[in-house]
């Protein structure tokens, strides 16, 4: 399907969900609060699901219609418009995700995006990753992120029209040809100035337990030093190194930022979300350290100097679940 035919898919059904959403809330509504009362679910996971996808919805059809109107007004180039967009979607949509679910942000560190250019290598947990870090990004730390993002988050309105005006790349990750999209992200990262950041997440999808033996697996198969080394992971996948190391090499100036969070875990499926909305929810914890450029090896030592830096994270993203009062701690 060419990018016409995709948006003809996804703004009609936007726009249809969006009205029909608002229309219905006297059926939907209490219907939710209904169900959610006789599982004794008094969180009420599914009506504050639901009402988030309302505003979801709005927000999202907003940005459809603000970029619409940058068009229209012959401002489709101008980058600082569009970012300004992308920072009002961000932060409105973090606003109603607090809102309805009670769910809010503690970050730590961030201090440590500044100067850039710099390139963020992001834990992967959960569907809300890349809101989550652009928000960091464009309201918290006031810059311009440039993202790696999988070619099927097209499907989502605001990302497939502003997103493509901005410097991001959406990533083939069923590509013949791996030489092009690692030409794709050194481009992507070329240019970068003090404000701008390139954002990619190594493990490539979101972690889960069966995920991470697979990948070991395939990391065995052609690298069993490695694989031992990796085996200690226990939170994150193995990084891929050839995407992470594509951008540090389109833009050789930038220092490495590493980020990791808690509190998303089991946020990629429909089941996941309902039971983290069920019980009160504890601050989502986003970390990150930076790492000079002069201490980031080249070539072949760079895969090793990444995976010793993931397995430290995945060490960092323990201790978090550790403290006291973490989202995934059952404290006495």
């Amino acid at each position: 399907m060419g990018t016409v035919g995709r948006r003809l898919v996804s703004i009609g059904g936007l726009l249809i969900a969006a009205v029909a959403l608002a229309v219905l809330i006297p059926l939907w509504l209490p219907l939710a609060l209904l169900v959610d009362a006789v599982r004794l679910r008094f969180r009420f996971p599914i009506a504050r699901l639901v009402t988030f996808g309302l505003g979801w919805a709005w927000l999202e059809t907003t940005g459809v219609v603000g970029a619409a109107v940058l068009w229209a007004t012959g401002r489709r180039t101008d980058r600082r418009l569009h970012y300004a967009l992308q920072r009002w979607w961000a932060a409105r949509l973090m606003a109603w995700l607090r809102v309805t679910t009670g769910i809010r942000i503690e970050t730590r560190d961030t201090e440590a995006f500044r100067p850039g250019p710099v390139v963020l290598f992001c834990r992967h947990a959960s569907l809300a990753d890349s809101l989550v870090s652009a928000w960091v990004i464009t309201t918290t730390v006031g810059m311009h992120p440039r993202y790696v993002l999988k070619r099927e988050l097209l499907a989502d309105p605001c990302l497939d029209v502003v997103g493509l005006r901005l410097p991001n790349h959406f990533l083939d990750r069923d590509a013949a040809d791996s030489s092009a999209e690692l030409d794709a992200l050194r481009s992507l990262s070329s240019g970068m100035d003090a404000d701008d950041v390139a954002v990619i997440f190594p493990e490539g999808t979101r972690a889960a337990p069966a995920k991470r033996a697979k990948a070991l697996e395939r990391i065995a198969a052609r690298d069993p030093s490695r694989a031992e080394r990796l085996s200690g992971l226990t939170h994150l996948l193995p990084p891929r190194p050839a995407g992470a190391a594509a951008l540090l090499e389109g833009c050789p100036q930038a220092d490495v930022v590493l980020a990791w969070h808690v509190g998303f875990d089991g946020l990629d499926t429909f089941g996941g979300i309902l039971r983290h909305l069920a019980h009160a929810p504890r601050p989502v914890v986003f970390a990150v350290r930076r790492v000079p450029r002069t201490d980031v090896p080249t070539g072949d030592a760079f895969t090793s100097w990444l995976d010793e830096h993931w397995l430290e994270l995945d060490r960092s993203v323990g201790e978090l679940l550790a403290e006291p009062g973490s989202p995934q701690r059952k404290d006495p």
